[in-house]
C-alpha cells in the first residue's frame, strides 16, 4: 500500500464532478492531470523594454513547425524558454471539443473561423457588429510573451499576437455605468461538438473587471508564434489575462457586453466553490482538491514555485488593494 498520494492526482481531482462523470461516460482511457505539490512562492519576475511586432510577421499557420519571431524584449515579455510550439497546440483545455488534452488538437477542425463577426455592446456609447479581420485591422499587432497558468497546477510560456483590450474599449466608448466586461464563446455544436453534451452550461462565457479589462497586460489574441491563432487554441479571438488562472482565458469569441453587474462565469456555475470569479494566481490559496502552491511547467520534470499573480504583481496588484483575496478568489 501507498503512504502517500501520488505525484500528480487523477483527472477526477482536476475537473469539476459534473463534468468529471459525464467524461468518464464519454472517455476510458483518461490521462493523469498535473496536481497536488507543496512549495513556496518565489520572487517577481523581471520585465524588459518595449517593441510591437510589425503586421507582416503575422503569416498563416504551417503546422506544428516550431518558428519563433525575432524580437526584441518587450515591457510585459518574460525571458524565460518558450514552450514548444508543438506543445502550446496540442496541450489544450477546450471542452468544446473534447475533454482530453488532446482532443482539440484532434478535433477543432470543424470549427469555421472564417468569416467571424463579433458583437461588441451593452454599456457602450459605440455598439457594433464587426468583422474580426476587420476589428484586427483598427489595431497594431504586437507580440507579448506570457506565462499561462493553469487552475491544474500546469504551466506554460507563449509568445501571443494580438492587441490590447483596452484599445477596442476605448474605440466603443464604454457609458459611466459599465463596470465589469462580459465575454461569450460560439455556441454552435455543429462546429463545437463538444456543445452537444451538457457537460458545462454552454456557451461558455467569462467575465472581467473593467479596471482589469483595461489593464495594459490584458491581450485580445489572434495568433501565436507569429501565425494565426489554430483553432485549439481560440480561433479567431481569445482573450488572455497572465496574472489570472488560464480558464478566464476565453476561446472562440463572438460577443464583448459591457454591463453595470457582475457577470455570471460559466466555472462559477459548475462549481462555485471552486472556481470564483476573479481566478487570480495565488500559490497561498489553495484549490479546495490540490495545492496551488507549485506547478509543473509543460516539458519540465521538476516542479516550481507558482509566483503570486503568475508573476505579474508589480503590474496588478494595486487593483486588489483592501480585498480579502481568500474570499475573492
Amino acid at each position: 500500500m501507498r503512504d502517500k498520494p501520488p505525484a500528480e492526482p487523477p483527472s477526477s481531482e482536476v475537473t469539476p464532478e459534473k463534468t468529471y462523470l459525464r467524461r468518464r461516460e464519454l472517455l476510458k482511457n483518461a490521462g493523469l492531470f498535473a496536481g497536488t505539490a507543496v512549495a513556496v512562492a518565489g520572487g517577481l519576475h523581471l520585465l524588459g523594454r518595449k517593441q510591437t511586432r510589425p503586421m507582416d510577421r503575422f503569416v498563416p499557420d504551417a503546422g506544428l513547425v516550431e518558428q519563433p519571431v525575432a524580437q526584441a524584449m518587450g515591457p510585459f515579455d518574460t525571458d524565460e524558454p518558450r514552450t514548444p510550439y508543438e506543445d502550446v497546440t496540442t496541450y489544450n483545455n477546450f471542452y468544446e471539443f473534447g475533454f482530453d488534452k488532446n482532443d482539440p488538437a484532434r478535433f477543432a477542425h470543424t470549427l469555421k473561423p472564417k468569416p467571424w463577426s463579433v458583437v461588441i455592446d451593452g454599456e457602450v456609447h459605440q455598439p457594433r457588429t464587426v468583422d474580426v479581420e476587420q476589428l484586427t485591422s483598427w489595431f497594431s499587432l504586437e507580440e507579448r510573451i506570457y506565462r499561462m497558468r493553469c487552475v491544474e497546477a500546469w504551466s506554460m510560456v507563449i509568445p501571443w499576437l494580438g492587441f490590447p483590450l483596452a484599445a477596442l474599449l476605448q474605440r466603443v466608448e464604454p457609458t459611466s455605468h459599465a463596470k465589469y466586461v462580459a465575454f461569450t464563446t460560439l455556441l454552435d455544436p455543429e462546429q463545437m461538438p463538444g456543445q452537444r453534451r451538457a457537460s458545462l452550461d454552454w456557451p461558455y462565457t467569462e467575465g472581467l473587471r473593467l479596471d482589469e479589462a483595461m489593464n495594459p497586460l490584458t491581450l485580445l489574441a489572434t495568433g501565436l508564434y507569429g501565425r494565426q491563432l489554430p483553432n485549439q487554441n481560440g480561433a479567431p479571438l481569445r482573450l488572455v489575462v497572465p496574472w489570472k488562472y488560464g480558464f478566464k482565458g476565453i476561446k472562440s469569441i463572438v460577443r464583448i457586453r459591457l454591463t453595470r453587474e457582475e457577470p455570471m462565469t460559466t466555472w462559477r456555475l459548475s462549481a462555485p466553490r471552486e472556481y470564483g470569479f476573479y481566478a487570480n494566481v495565488n500559490p497561498s490559496v489553495p484549490h479546495p482538491r490540490w495545492s496551488q502552491a507549485s506547478e509543473r511547467r509543460i516539458g519540465d520534470f521538476e516542479r516550481r514555485p507558482t509566483l503570486p499573480f503568475n508573476g505579474y504583481a508589480e503590474q496588478v496588484a494595486h487593483l486588489y488593494t483592501g480585498m480579502d483575496l481568500r474570499r475573492f478568489y
